[in-house]
């Protein structure tokens, strides 16, 4: 069964850098795109950032020009690198595939329509 886990989250001051990543141990992503979305505690879940299959990038206008989305198709990982965190980006952030994604390991493929992850908590503080 295709899990996707997140993992790079933690507690900093305002100010630092963490970076986030999200994989499928033991699977490679076929030609999938991924979203980051993060949810803070009486929030509804927020949309973070996207990177497209053909490797097109987006971002909320709240973390533009602070976090970067990015892959390594190798390891079939995407990652969040976060930088000048505010408290205010305090949340679980979890990734997400863009619609129907196939992943594969050895000759057998899983294709589903939405792999989430649990997510990995995120603190800063002021």
């Amino acid at each position: 069964q295709v899990k996707l886990v997140e993992s790079g989250g933690g507690s900093v001051q305002a100010g630092g850098s963490l970076r986030l990543s999200c994989t499928a141990p033991g699977f490679t992503p076929e030609n999938c795109g991924m979203h980051w979305y993060r949810q803070a505690p009486g929030k509804e879940r927020e949309w973070v950032a996207l990177i497209r299959a053909d490797g097109r990038k987006s971002y909320a206008d709240s973390v533009k020009g602070r976090f970067t989305i990015s892959e390594d198709k190798a390891k079939g990982s995407v990652y969040l690198q976060m930088n000048s965190l505010k408290p205010e980006d305090t949340a679980m952030y979890s990734c997400a595939t863009d619609g129907r994604c196939t992943y594969c390991r050895d000759d057998t493929c899983y294709s589903e329509p939405d792999f989430r992850g649990q997510g990995t908590q995120v603190t800063v503080s002021s």
